[in-house]
């Protein structure tokens, strides 16, 4: 059966429902919509889709990061963040357990300006592969959300004048590699190896998006024993009401 999951940063809920997520949501009629930076405690606001079983890991600071899912497929377990000690305050991660597979949405921490953040990038990816690993050892798994890294030149616009900044580091590119060897197959680049200008994310300065002057940093990535099942990867970047597009994964499973 062919599975339709969507993944969105939406750089703030409560400000998504009122640019049309509810709408976006309704018409995709996904199996599952995950959600990065929700910013935004349950209770905070209403997420009315019918159908959908909610669940939501917030972070102890209001107003930042923070991870929800939405799924009309009813998991047969759950578990919130990564299991690994230092890593539960921020709501980053959200695993659903379902007979066949997990599906785990994932808001990787941003290294931030002068990768002022990147101790604790380097401490989250050896957290989150190893238990990407575990899952992995158990059943297939298709990870999805903000990964906060353009993988190689072709994910970024500008490649040389951005080398070395967060998202874009060697630090963190070499962390993903490790992700991929681990593996785990990147769905995108499964199917399209040489799409250039394919974006996720634009800069809200300088009318980047209507440049496309972008970077791909949102994802999906599946078991490396999947990966023949992945039917389309789409980047949907004609869908505003974020900085970032969402993403979608057609599967058969």
């Amino acid at each position: 059966m062919i599975r339709r999951f969507v993944s969105w940063n939406v750089n703030g809920l409560r400000a998504a429902l009122g640019k049309g997520f509810l709408d976006f949501c309704r018409a995709e009629n996904a199996d599952a919509i995950c959600v990065q930076e929700t910013k935004m405690q349950l209770g905070q606001a209403a997420v009315d889709l019918p159908g959908y079983e909610q669940f939501w890991n917030s972070a102890d600071r209001k107003g930042y990061s923070g991870t929800a899912a939405f799924t009309r497929l009813r998991p047969s377990g759950l578990r919130y963040d990564i299991e690994a000690a230092g890593h539960d305050t921020e709501g980053r991660a959200i695993t659903l357990e379902f007979d066949a597979f997990y599906l785990v949405t994932e808001y990787t921490p941003n290294a931030q300006d002068g990768l002022a953040r990147i101790g604790y990038r380097m401490e989250w990816e050896d957290a989150m592969r190893a238990y990407l690993v575990r899952l992995d050892a158990q059943k297939p798994v298709i990870l999805c959300g903000d990964l906060n890294v353009a993988h190689n030149e072709i994910d970024l616009k500008n490649p040389k004048s951005n080398r070395g900044n967060a998202g874009f580091s060697d630090e963190e590119r070499g962390k993903f590699d490790e992700r991929l060897a681990a593996g785990f197959t990147d769905a995108f680049r499964f199917l399209y190896p040489d799409r250039r200008d394919a974006y996720t994310w634009w800069s809200f300065r300088a009318g980047a998006r209507a440049r496309n002057a972008g970077w791909r940093i949102d994802y999906f990535l599946v078991s490396n024993r999947i990966a023949e099942r992945v039917e389309d990867m789409v980047l949907l970047n004609d869908v505003h009401g974020s900085d970032h597009c969402p993403v979608r994964l057609l599967i058969d499973l």
